[in-house]
């Protein structure tokens, strides 16, 4: 074999090398990728539960007939907040989880200051529907916080897939982005003052 056809098939050997470890580089971070967007879809999914239950709640509180109207325009205000704001998956930024957060917060506040009314209403809290109904929010909430854990944790591993050398160049190249996490609301570190008013 002469030099000149011993060289082609190294240099062959390499480029083919080198196609293959590429490939499954990309391979490897699509799948992670992948990961995270279905997890980001059950996120998606468990707040969703979340708001379609709260029209059931609004109408089984609207039937206590002095009960205060702003208590229940503010939920419901919040949760058209909270189903307005939708993100690509391939976009999912800081600001873009942040925003998302931030309106699901605001729900959740709306959502707790309506069960801390209810208190004051002896006679709802006893309905079969109502405790139905709080006994289903308290379950959507348990798989929402499943959700998110289940989205950083597939975050974790996208991130490090995209971050560890050599597969860092091939990301650049291949234009895979770093993903955001879910982070704790500003302030869930304290614990929360409770008091009960009984005027």
């Amino acid at each position: 074999m002469s030099t000149k056809n011993k060289k082609l098939l190294i240099i062959t050997g390499v480029a083919l090398f080198l196609v293959i470890m590429i490939g499954g580089f990309y391979n490897k971070m699509v799948k992670s990728e992948e990961n995270v967007e279905n997890t980001w879809a059950q996120v998606e999914s468990a707040y969703q539960r979340r708001a379609d239950l709260i029209p059931n709640l609004v109408n089984t509180v609207k039937g206590a007939a002095d009960f205060e109207k702003g208590t229940l325009e503010a939920v419901i205000e919040a949760r058209s907040n909270a189903t307005s704001i939708k993100i690509d998956p391939q976009n999912l930024t800081e600001e873009n989880l942040a925003q998302f957060q931030n309106a699901q917060n605001q729900l959740n506040s709306a959502i707790s200051k309506l069960m801390v009314v209810v208190e004051r209403y002896p006679d709802l809290k006893a309905t079969k529907n109502f405790s139905d109904l709080q006994v289903q929010l308290e379950g959507t909430e348990n798989r929402i916080n499943v959700a998110r854990n289940k989205f950083n944790e597939a975050v974790k591993n996208y991130n490090v897939s995209i971050r560890r050398f050599p597969a860092n160049i091939f990301a650049k190249m291949l234009d895979f982005e770093k993903k955001a996490y879910f982070e704790a609301q500003d302030g869930a570190e304290q614990t929360p003052n409770v008091i009960f008013d009984f005027e």
